[in-house]
């Protein structure tokens, strides 16, 4: 079956009835996608930011093509839409096409992140098998690379790591391909949460990781259940992170490692100053840029824990 596609660009206080609008037309999905270039960082859970200028996609069957084009100006009269215009998509093997858009990646130090339906490039590598799913966190994002990077240059054998703000659970099991002994991982989103339980076992280190919703966590590691950190990796944003700074040093050994990502240039100075009672953020780096990206304005900071 091939499909019509009536696109429609708006401002964001008229989303919702470009939505209705579209619904009511008989649309099988809707799509919402930047209609300019502006960020949005990861929303926390029940969030829901929008751009300021929003491209709506609904999805038609290809045999109503004329209705749909028929009521696409009529649509566009009450949502004051900037444009308006439809196109003809192909069927195709979704599943495969999601798929496609994955591919091994390789880190610095013999270190890969792979697809759980691919075929390590490199066996004798370490290989991280991930599922995407529904969790940030893949390995695609400059930020966790920036964090992988890190991870890789630093000595885990034998050591605890606290991931605050798992996501996917990469961070945490890497460390413990790495060598780490045991990994804590907390993250605000249950289904982070169960994410980074699924990819632990995935990745057979299950027995060695637990992931935990932020009270549960505070629970455990208040009773004693939980032990202080050798090293704390939070790959969130600049607020939450600047938040957490004095907690974050209630749970790490003294002289223990931090590292930070999630950053941008601007956001670097108040992050080092609100942890400076607590830690030493003395190395910066910088995402470098590559072939299909300039996500150089990314950065991750690191210390250690002065107590």
């Amino acid at each position: 079956m091939d499909w019509q596609q009536l696109h429609l660009q708006c401002a964001k206080q008229d989303v919702d009835l470009a939505e209705s609008l579209l619904l009511e037309e008989g649309a099988l999905s809707i799509s919402l996608e930047d209609a300019g270039d502006q960020p949005l960082f990861e929303p926390l859970p029940g969030q829901s930011p929008l751009w300021d200028e929003v491209i709506l996609t609904g999805l038609f069957t290809a045999d109503n093509a004329q209705d749909i084009e028929s009521a696409a100006q009529t649509i566009a009269v009450q949502v004051n839409a900037r444009r308006v215009w439809t196109t003809a998509l192909a069927d195709t093997d979704w599943e495969r096409e999601w798929m496609s858009h994955y591919a091994p990646i390789e880190c610095t130090n013999n270190l890969w992140i792979v697809p759980k339906w691919m075929t390590p490039p490199n066996p004798e590598a370490i290989n991280i098998m991930m599922d995407p799913g529904l969790a940030f966190g893949t390995g695609y994002h400059a930020t966790t690379r920036l964090c992988l990077d890190w991870l890789t240059d630093q000595d885990l054998s034998d050591k605890v790591v606290i991931d605050y703000g798992c996501g996917s659970g990469i961070l945490g099991i890497a460390a413990l391909l790495l060598g780490a002994k045991q990994v804590y991982s907390v993250d605000i989103d249950p289904q982070a949460v169960l994410a980074t339980k699924q990819n632990a076992e995935r990745n057979d280190v299950d027995q060695q990781l637990q992931a935990f919703l932020p009270e549960d966590f505070a629970k455990a590691f208040e009773a004693g259940d939980i032990p202080k950190a050798d090293i704390i990796v939070a790959n969130i944003l600049a607020k939450p992170l600047m938040e957490l700074a004095p907690y974050l040093a209630t749970l790490i050994k003294p002289q223990g490692g931090i590292v930070l990502a999630g950053l941008i240039s601007e956001q670097l100075e108040d992050v080092i100053s609100t942890y400076q009672p607590w830690f030493n953020l003395d190395t910066r780096h910088s995402y470098e840029k590559n072939d299909n990206h300039d996500d150089s304005h990314w950065h991750r900071l690191s210390g250690t824990f002065k107590g």
